[in-house]
């Protein structure tokens, strides 16, 4: 017993907070931006309020090669870059950057299709009593969205717990590198399976609470 409390707290624990944090503030980040792009794809696009072609085109066409990456492929092809913004590209704190980046590419195509998908009659009579892009866009379309902006969230949140297990394997830390370092390599299958039911609660707990909130608003 002394020894699976050991591997609690020497190995689980730490590695537990540290998953925490890569995936809060991933996130946190990967949605400011995501928001942020998503608001000019929905505004300037085939369908949005001010149709810009040549914007949009070039900001979904970025928006697109970076989906197009596989994460683990993007972690490493821009580790050039990480050790210029961070200084190293081992640690959560260079894991967070490519993570961040891969995030802000999900969110934003999630959000631009739940925007896109706000009635078009409530915009119409928007319009009609004299509102503006902005007010629209605020006061209409984000409004009518926030709760397909929660089950974003918890989507993307999901989504970014499982990615950390592949930011572990290159240096990232985490319950990830905790199951392959120190169960899958070692062999002890008690690491091992305990990192990926602790993994499973995350989940779990996290799409509970995003379906909470989201039946809540609706």
């Amino acid at each position: 017993m002394e020894k699976y409390i050991n591997y609690f707290i020497k190995l689980i624990l730490p590695s537990t907070i540290v998953t925490i944090r890569i995936v809060f503030f991933t996130i946190l980040i990967g949605f400011i931006l995501g928001f942020i792009i998503a608001v000019l794809l929905t505004m300037y696009g085939p369908n949005g309020l001010n149709y810009k072609k040549r914007f949009y085109n070039i900001l979904s066409f970025i928006v697109n090669t970076i989906r197009s990456f596989p994460i683990l492929i993007l972690i490493v092809a821009i580790s050039p870059f990480t050790r210029l913004v961070i200084g190293t590209t081992i640690g959560e704190k260079a894991v967070i950057l490519p993570l961040s980046i891969t995030a802000t590419a999900f969110i934003s195509r999630l959000l631009e299709s739940s925007f896109i998908k706000v009635d078009k009659q409530l915009i119409e009579a928007a319009k009609s009593f004299g509102a503006t892009n902005m007010q629209i866009m605020f006061g209409v379309i984000i409004r009518e969205s926030i709760p397909s902006i929660i089950s974003v969230i918890t989507m993307a949140s999901v989504n970014y717990i499982a990615a950390t297990t592949i930011a572990g394997a290159v240096g990232g830390g985490g319950l990830g590198a905790v199951a392959l370092t120190y169960g899958y390599q070692s062999f002890n299958n008690t690491i091992l399976y305990f990192s990926v039911f602790i993994m499973f609660l995350f989940v779990n707990i996290t799409q509970y609470i995003g379906d909470f909130i989201y039946k809540k608003l609706i």
